[in-house]
């Protein structure tokens, strides 16, 4: 098992325990989608995440405190949808997609 695979393993699994339980691997062994523009990798030794142009980093020693970090602001886009993500959910998922987040 690859290291970047391993740390986002042990990430998916910290989320899980915070309640995130819908993040998945999508292909590549070191991203997670967390939420539709919501995605976290893990290169280099820290876990980088990314939702819509704000970009973050979390050191890849600390998978407990990024999946904090990372579930507190999945929380609040759930709270609060930004007004990008309307124009995001229908490039990716068709006009389908209406509100569903």
């Amino acid at each position: 098992m690859s290291e970047s695979r391993a740390a986002v393993e042990k990430l998916r699994a910290e989320l899980a325990n915070v309640g995130v339980d819908d993040a998945y691997e999508i292909g590549d062994d070191a991203t997670l989608s967390v939420w539709i523009g919501l995605v976290v990798s893990y290169r280099d030794g820290f876990f980088r995440w990314q939702e819509g142009a704000v970009k973050r980093r979390h050191l890849g020693t600390d998978p407990v405190g990024c999946a904090i970090r990372v579930a507190r602001r999945y929380a609040e886009l759930q709270a609060d949808v930004p007004h990008w993500w309307e124009d995001l959910a229908k490039v990716l998922r068709g006009d389908t997609a209406e509100d569903y987040p």
